[in-house]
């Protein structure tokens, strides 16, 4: 039995070195079809990953306050809020928010982020590749964030006109890495360069915005220079030590949800929710897009199916003298499945190969780092081996049920 099987292993693969370009342009769906789905996959998982990584680094009792009201929005530069954080503000939080979360019962340290529309002009012109922010002097100790150069600004200097400015930031308008003392406009005011942040590895919960490229302003002068219409998208706030970070977010829902005369048009989100709620995004959005590169393979079947009768009708003089000489339909079905399969299968392990240098070529030019779960390299190897087997039934059923005599009398 084993000596059958391997002799009808062996034909398969003969019959595929045969025709060797034929053979590969049919693999070719299998290995688009299993690189693309495993690809997806390990760029959710990579995502989920940063994202876990950057809520565990602010620590486990990081409280988060955003709009209910958010919209996708598109465009560029310092007057689209979808530099930050992907979505546009439709009804951004305000500035007796600010004060409700700063005050609410348990809370330790909070921080605005406010975004200001314009663009700040510096030795090299106008600025257009970044964005400012109006924040407090609790950012870096919230965000786990040190300077690389000055000092960041105290409560102090809630009303003068300072700025701590990201790495990018700094190079773009100064063309230098320490340019304390220097100054820049903005929005008819001069800004004095008080620090220069260490670069920031990720931005606080956005995967669009880039941190290093931003100026960061006091908040209060944030509002007098947009004559408080300047949106604040997210508010950042750390539980007491000694209090129970469900029970303080409680507190700020409460307060906030007072101060909105019962409409909760906002989102209160502990570490753990902010986690569920990006993972249930992504989940969502990984099973949709790798579903749809998951068609590609019931195409690659198809291309199979349509080969392999090909290979039936131009084989059937070497069906007939095979079934002359002794061999049965059991034979001659199981010698054109093992074809069919071995070409599913080599382009699974193909497509695997190319999901692999995929990743390799990501990690190599950026600073995203895909995970592929070794689960989905299993799954997709063992559907392209099923897709051949499914499809490869026709024509190996076809190929065994020829009339040995009919098939020798064929041209």
């Amino acid at each position: 039995m084993a000596f059958v099987f391997s002799s009808q292993f062996r034909s398969g693969i003969d019959s595929l070195k045969y025709s060797k370009a034929r053979s590969f342009w049919t693999m070719m769906g299998i290995i688009i079809g299993v690189a693309a789905v495993i690809t997806i996959v390990s760029i959710g998982e990579g995502i989920k990953t940063q994202v876990g990584g950057q809520i565990h680094h602010y620590g486990s009792n990081i409280i988060t306050v955003r709009t209910s009201q958010l919209n996708i929005g598109s465009g560029n530069g310092l007057n689209n809020t979808n530099a930050l954080s992907g979505l546009s503000v439709s009804g951004p939080l305000t500035v007796n928010d600010i004060n409700t979360v700063s005050s609410s019962l348990g809370v330790s340290e909070s921080s605005p982020l406010t975004l200001v529309s314009g663009w700040p002009t510096g030795d090299y012109g106008k600025f257009k590749d970044g964005f400012a922010i109006g924040t407090s002097p609790d950012l870096p100790s919230l965000i786990n964030q040190s300077m690389q150069y000055g000092n960041y600004f105290t409560s102090n200097d809630n009303n003068n006109y300072v700025a701590v400015l990201g790495e990018n930031a700094a190079l773009k308008l100064f063309n230098e890495s320490v340019p304390l003392g220097r100054t820049f406009k903005f929005r008819g005011h001069s800004f004095i360069v008080d620090g220069i942040f260490n670069q920031f590895s990720f931005t606080p919960l956005s995967q669009q915005a880039d941190f290093n490229n931003a100026i960061f302003i006091p908040n209060q002068i944030a509002e007098q220079i947009t004559n408080n219409t300047a949106p604040t998208y997210e508010i950042i706030a750390r539980a007491g030590a000694n209090n129970k970070i469900s029970l303080v977010a409680k507190n700020i829902n409460q307060a906030l949800n007072t101060t909105h005369g019962g409409q909760s048009d906002f989102t209160v989100l502990t570490g753990n929710q902010n986690l569920q709620s990006n993972n249930s995004i992504l989940d969502l959005l990984t099973k949709l897009i790798a579903g749809v590169a998951g068609i590609s393979l019931l195409v690659a079947g198809i291309g199979i199916m349509n080969v392999m009768m090909v290979s039936v009708s131009e084989r059937v003089r070497e069906i007939g003298i095979r079934k002359a000489v002794g061999a049965t339909n059991r034979q001659i079905y199981s010698q054109f499945m093992v074809e069919a399969s071995m070409i599913s299968l080599i382009g699974g392990v193909l497509g695997v190969a190319l999901a692999y240098f995929i990743e390799l070529c990501i990690l190599v030019a950026t600073n995203f780092k895909p995970i592929i779960p070794w689960q989905i390299v299993v799954i997709s190897g063992g559907v392209s081996l099923l897709v051949g087997i499914i499809f490869g039934t026709i024509p190996a059923v076809k190929a065994a049920s020829k009339d040995p005599i009919d098939a020798l009398r064929a041209e």
